[in-house]
């Protein structure tokens, strides 16, 4: 792979982190242990060098220990299902995944146990958040999981069929192949903010969620665009356009950036078009918008300074 120049990436939001983090980190090492899906001296190494716990405390830097604690274990048991996807041939097997995915949901929907390394970890995340949000909360959550689980599926499917998607086909379904809208309906029980439905569903502040997914996702994939191209995985938005367009790698990067830039612009404008739904409902609204700003810079920070994962060969530079 050649290098790949990096444009510069800004955020006019601060970079903040989570007093707990190295306690987190302690205990996510403990539970990936405890449950198998670490085993050994290497996959501790790689685990420890991935730094996944940094990634929840950049994105949740208000919540609690234990609430911190739960959504570290949530965001690495995602990461260690999309690398069985993307690196295994579980990613392939279309109606396989079906099945696996199927089991997750009887967890979620009736706490069926699953006789999985991964169900079983997965069980006992959600055993936690049961037990920090409402029943309303937990539909909703697993109404997101039910779509991260059937973006999964549309993958899995594009790989089977050695299809690569359209650039229109991907920017619709990278919202949901993320799974960031699990972690931003986590934000009421990790960091207990509280909002009506009327105010979440409100049309700015929806395109402002989808926003905040958006430039968390086209930079995740300017990071990770060589691991994935190395891998023969096309579900990455650099890859996709360089298909589509015939454009070099660096060119693909470029225009992705440029993508991911005006998402920036639209987020940061439509922070100003927010209305009014009284005093107290605005606090609660301003510190759900203020963990959307943490994630979009929680991301970049931990691609680029902290974690190992990616292995970005970049030069950022200057405009």
């Amino acid at each position: 792979m050649p290098t790949i120049i990096m444009p510069r990436i800004a955020y006019p939001f601060p970079s903040l982190i989570n007093q707990h983090v190295e306690a987190a980190h302690a205990q996510n090492l403990a539970f990936v242990t405890q449950f198998g899906l670490v085993n050994t001296p290497e996959g501790i190494a790689k685990f420890n060098k991935a730094r996944f716990a940094w990634l929840a405390a950049r994105a949740f830097p208000y919540a609690a220990l234990h609430e911190l604690c739960v959504i570290a274990n949530f965001n690495t048991w995602l990461f260690m299902l999309d690398d069985q996807c993307d690196e295994a041939q579980l990613g392939k097997k279309a109606v396989y995944l079906e099945s696996v995915t199927d089991s997750f949901m009887q967890i979620l929907r009736n706490n069926t146990p699953v006789d999985s390394i991964l169900g079983r970890s997965f069980a006992d995340i959600w055993e936690r958040m049961q037990a920090l949000g409402s029943p309303g909360w937990q539909l909703r959550f697993i109404r997101s999981m039910e779509e991260y689980f059937t973006s999964c599926h549309w993958e899995a499917g594009n790989r089977a069929a050695n299809v690569t998607p359209t650039v229109a086909e991907y920017v619709t379904m990278r919202p949901y192949t993320g799974a960031l809208f699990a972690d931003v309906e986590a934000i009421e029980i990790i960091e207990k903010v509280y909002l009506p439905a009327e105010i979440l569903q409100h049309f700015i502040v929806q395109r402002l969620v989808l926003a905040c997914n958006n430039i968390v996702c086209w930079s995740n994939d300017i990071f990770s665009c060589a691991k994935e191209a190395k891998q023969g995985d096309v579900h990455n938005l650099v890859l996709v356009l360089q298909h589509e367009r015939q454009l070099s790698l660096q060119q693909a990067v470029d225009e992705t950036a440029r993508m991911h830039n005006e998402e920036v612009k639209l987020f940061t404008a439509l922070e100003k078009l927010v209305p009014s739904f009284g005093e107290v409902m605005d606090k609660e609204l301003e510190r759900f918008i203020m963990i959307l700003r943490s994630w979009i810079t929680a991301n970049y920070d931990w691609s680029f300074y902290d974690t190992g994962r990616y292995q970005v060969r970049a030069i950022e530079i200057a405009h």
